[in-house]
């Protein structure tokens, strides 16, 4: 009998520069799933990423620390126990230029893809 659950116990860890850590629990990298992903990310100092404009929806809800989010022009900051739902094909960038490392939680509807995220070049 198929088990009416998935226990992640090994989640993938996504190479990405900056010293950043992202921990993919369910997605494509780790399960293949399509609909959704789930990732826990720890960002140091000072890190930052170039622009996106991603075909997903995405929640972040801080666990620790802050982060700054560039929003089509606007820029948010998120603290811990805030949450924010960026909606798909909004131009966004995140970063750290804080003193002190966080730590978030990310939820992408539909999941992640390196090829619907939309990254410019800087």
């Amino acid at each position: 009998m198929a088990k009416n659950y998935t226990l992640q116990k090994q989640p993938f860890r996504v190479p990405v520069p900056g010293n950043k850590l992202i921990l993919e629990h369910f997605g494509q990298a780790t399960t293949g799933e399509q609909r959704f992903s789930v990732a826990r990310m720890v960002a140091p100092p000072g890190w930052s990423e170039p622009h996106q404009t991603p075909e997903f929806d995405e929640v972040t809800l801080m666990l620790r620390g802050r982060k700054q989010i560039e929003i089509d022009g606007e820029t948010v900051e998120l603290h811990a126990g805030e949450s924010i739902l960026i909606k798909a094909g909004a131009r966004i960038r995140y970063s750290n230029p804080f003193s002190e490392e966080n730590e978030y939680i990310s939820v992408c509807l539909p999941a992640f893809s390196p090829d619907t995220v939309h990254r410019e070049e800087e």
